[in-house]
This record gives structure tokens, sequence and C-alpha cells, in this order.
């Protein structure tokens, strides 16, 4: 039963994270990253340890998820976790001027899918 109540949900979950997230930044907007980067005279991370921090962070987001939706609804859940996955760090990275200009256009409704449906995966399973 803790199987599929709790660790099938967030494998699921953790899949569909990092899906996105490699999509995302792999097809549509790594050339926004990899010139931001260059004209900060600086190397954008693509190593194999970088992807697999992503992982441990698509785990992590997916547990998050798991904890938030006991508590709260589905749109309360993708909300709340899209919060604290994204927001907190765009605020972070863009502090720091390693965020690229017009990204948001495209990472704010595609973060919003990806929270959306990590959260539905969860309540579902």
């Amino acid at each position: 039963m803790f199987l599929k109540k709790t660790i099938l949900p967030v494998l699921l979950a953790t899949i569909w994270i990092s899906i996105s997230e490699f999509v995302r930044n792999e097809f549509l907007v790594k050339s926004l990253w990899v010139n931001h980067y260059q004209s900060l005279g600086l190397t954008f991370p693509s190593a194999p340890l970088n992807g697999a921090v992503w992982g441990l962070w698509s785990l992590l987001f997916a547990i998050s998820i798991f904890i938030i939706s006991k508590k709260f609804s589905l749109i309360e859940t993708t909300l709340l976790s899209w919060l604290y996955g994204f927001v907190m760090m765009w605020v972070v990275i863009g502090n720091m001027n390693v965020l690229p200009e017009g990204l948001l256009i495209y990472a704010i409704p595609l973060s919003l899918l990806e929270a959306f449906v990590a959260s539905w995966i969860v309540k579902r399973f």
C-alpha cells in the first residue's frame, strides 16, 4: 500500500518533472541560457553532473508536491509548489544576474503546466 500511495505518485511526478525540465531547457530555451552566460563571460553549466543535480531537484520538487497535496486542493497545491519551486528560484538567479532576459515568457506558462501536471499526478495516484 505504501508503494502504491506514496512511492508511485512521487516517482511518476519526478519522471514528468524531469522530462518537462529537459525539454524546456534543452530544446526551447537553451540558446537563451547559453547566450546570456556568454555575455557574462561564463560557460553555461551543462555537464552530466548538472543534469544529475536537476534530477535530484525534480525528485525533491515531487516530494514537496506530495507533502503539500495532503493538505491542499489541486489548484492550491499547484500554485504553492510553483511559487516555491520556480518563482523563488527566479528571484535568486535574477538577483545573481544569471537569469536570461526573455526566459520568463516561456518559463512562466510552461512551469505552471509542469507544476499542475505533477500536482495532478500526485493527487490522482
